[in-house]
């Protein structure tokens, strides 16, 4: 059976995109199996297939790093099941880092 995969837009902004390539939208085909996707497959997605440094700066355990906000498709990700959240084909995911040096 051949591969199903769900069209994703993903963003970076507030300084995540540097932990990214510096590249602020992907346009990605996440695989899926025989379950829809969720945000927590696509955490794990991300770092093993965009990440390019400094783990500890997005992700803490199986989750976004606290001071990370997520949307999809402009809402909070708390008001749609955060990791259970249910991805479908064409969202839009944005991750906005509220974390800055100083």
């Amino acid at each position: 059976m051949p591969t199903e995969f769900t069209n994703l837009i993903i963003e970076f902004r507030g300084g995540a995109e540097l932990l990214f390539g510096n590249k602020k939208k992907h346009s990605i085909r996440l695989p899926k199996d025989t379950k829809p996707s969720t945000l927590k497959q696509l955490l794990v997605w991300l770092k093993d297939n965009l990440l390019t440094e400094r783990l500890e700066l997005f992700l803490q355990g199986d989750t976004v790093r606290p001071g990370i906000l997520v949307l999809v498709n402009d809402a909070d990700w708390e008001l749609l099941g955060q990791l259970n959240y249910e991805l479908k084909e064409n969202d839009n995911v944005l991750f906005i880092s509220t974390l800055h040096g100083g």
